[in-house]
């Protein structure tokens, strides 16, 4: 289910309670939650992940999106988030891994990754960027 974007981070669709404990077997050092809490009936609230995550020694960090896009607010969550980790590794998660993929792909192009490169990981995990390309060649243009 958590799909390898960099050697040091995942993304994931939604995750449960008890997939904390995978992450954690993984050598996860931050879980990053990119979705809104309520977003559909039955969702994990992101309090529940947080509080397993703490239980198990992970960082967490909520940046939600919401389907109305992207904001400079967003970016600089992400990034803390992802300088969080260190050496270690990260999980970012959403309703499909989709919004997370799309968030770090907009902030390493800010930070000077080159969006073609960024665009191969993204389609390697299965997640296409095209939504965002623009900006990121914008971001990555300075």
């Amino acid at each position: 289910m958590f799909r390898q974007l960099t050697k040091s981070l995942y993304v994931s669709p939604q995750i449960s309670v008890d997939q904390v404990a995978e992450a954690k077997a993984l050598g996860v050092t931050v879980i990053i939650n990119n979705r809104p809490d309520d977003e559909e009936p039955g969702q994990t609230n992101g309090a529940e992940i947080e509080a397993a995550a703490k239980a198990a020694g992970i960082a967490y960090a909520a940046v939600p999106v919401a389907h109305g896009g992207f904001s400079p607010w967003q970016l600089d969550g992400m990034a803390a988030a992802l300088e969080q980790a260190g050496e270690g590794k990260i999980l970012a998660y959403c309703r499909s891994g989709t919004r997370s993929t799309l968030l770090w792909a907009l902030t390493r192009a800010r930070a000077g990754d080159h969006p073609a490169a960024l665009a191969e990981q993204a389609a390697s995990a299965g997640y296409d960027v095209a939504p965002v390309r623009q900006i990121m060649d914008a971001l990555a243009a300075g």
